[in-house]
């Protein structure tokens, strides 16, 4: 693993999840300022997620076929605009507009950054674990940059979250130089696309639990213990925090005992960790806040590495489902999450959502190691 451009393409990577996780946090200020319902908001988090799930993919295949460094830049620069014009754009239509352009400055920048990934740590756990935890740090960020500078300035102090994106660009710049970024090669191997597609079906159970999460945790922990807007949004520390800590140990733990038998505990463990912040009353719910945290991100380097090494012809397409359409299907329900809370509670959403880790944990136990190649 070379730790410099390891190093470098983590922090890349950070700047641009930090947008992913901005969106979250923005839900309790929307809500307050321009009193939008659940459906509402949940709608941001479609617009973020739609035309990213549908056009990373398509940027897979294109990074399978050529080179394109020069999408890490542009697409980071793409982001940082989009969530910097949210403050700006009073018109509910106009503010889905931009969001939508963060989920398309993340659909490109995704697929190419994992082959980049692949190509620096040579494809192992702890490497490409490495990658991961500076989108999940990405994440875990937002709630910490955000939260003061919409405490201070409102919603109209976005456009200083464009700084991050144009700090992403310098830093990753190192990497464009010429025999620093990987070419766009077809590895030999027989892909298994059967083991790639359950492995896929895995990943979107773990992103509707993750966005529902991610969308109403704050607002349910804030109903709960009877939190303010800023209260109810610094909850998402806590939430990112243990996603921090989770993917870390993926890799290391990976490397110990094999990446099926750790997805599969760590599925059951979130299933656990989702009853317990649903049901346990108090601020004890916090402590079942990070173990499911922790639980859901274990998984989430090791699902890239699978892709990939189920399909090894196709690293770039792989990538782009690993980390696109599977990754952000989870908002393309969240508006029938946000109805659901609306007609019922959202105490009843995340009830729901604990049956999905169960169901990815038995899906797993049904996976094989991918065939090595020959």
């Amino acid at each position: 693993m070379k730790r410099l451009p390891t190093v470098l393409l983590s922090t890349g990577h950070g700047s641009v999840d930090l947008y992913q996780g901005i969106v979250p946090v923005l839900v309790p200020f929307l809500v307050a300022e321009r009193g939008y319902d659940y459906v509402a908001v949940s709608g941001f988090v479609l617009a973020a997620t739609l035309l990213s799930s549908v056009v990373q993919p398509l940027f897979g295949l294109l990074t399978d076929r050529w080179s394109m460094p020069w999408l890490l830049p542009v697409s980071m620069l793409g982001t940082g605009a989009g969530t910097a014009l949210i403050g700006l754009t009073e018109d509910y239509a106009l503010t889905l507009l931009v969001i939508a352009l963060t989920g398309v400055g993340v659909a490109a920048y995704h697929p190419q950054a994992a082959r980049t990934a692949r190509a620096v740590t040579g494809g192992g756990h702890v490497g490409m674990s490495w990658f991961s935890l500076g989108g999940i740090v990405g994440f875990a960020l937002a709630p910490v940059l955000v939260v003061p500078l919409l405490h201070a300035g409102g919603l109209e102090a976005t456009p200083a979250l464009m700084i991050p994106a144009v700090v992403g660009v310098l830093i990753t710049l190192p990497l464009l130089r010429k025999g620093t970024a990987p070419k766009a090669t077809r590895r030999e191997g027989a892909d298994d696309w059967r083991s790639f597609a359950q492995l896929t079906t895995i990943i979107v159970l773990r992103s509707i639990v993750y966005v529902g999460l991610t969308t109403f945790v704050g607002l349910y922990i804030g109903q709960r213990l009877d939190l303010s807007a800023t209260g109810s949004s610094a909850v998402l520390i806590v939430l990112f925090g243990g996603g921090v800590v989770g993917t870390l140990l993926g890799g290391r733990l990976a490397n110990r005992w094999g990446r099926l038998p750790v997805m599969r505990i760590a599925y059951a463990t979130a299933a656990a960790g989702l009853a317990g912040l649903t049901f346990v009353p108090g601020p004890t719910m916090l402590a079942f806040v990070v173990l499911t945290a922790i639980a859901l991100s274990v998984p989430f380097s090791l699902h890239i590495t699978l892709g990939q090494d189920y399909l090894p012809s196709r690293v770039g397409t792989a990538s782009g489902v690993t980390l696109g359409l599977a990754v952000s299907a989870g908002g393309l329900l969240a508006p029938a999450l946000g109805a659901l809370a609306r007609s019922t509670s959202l105490q009843t959403v995340l009830a729901v959502l604990i049956v999905l880790p169960a169901v990815a944990g038995l899906l797993a136990g049904r996976l094989a190691e991918p065939r090595p190649i020959s």
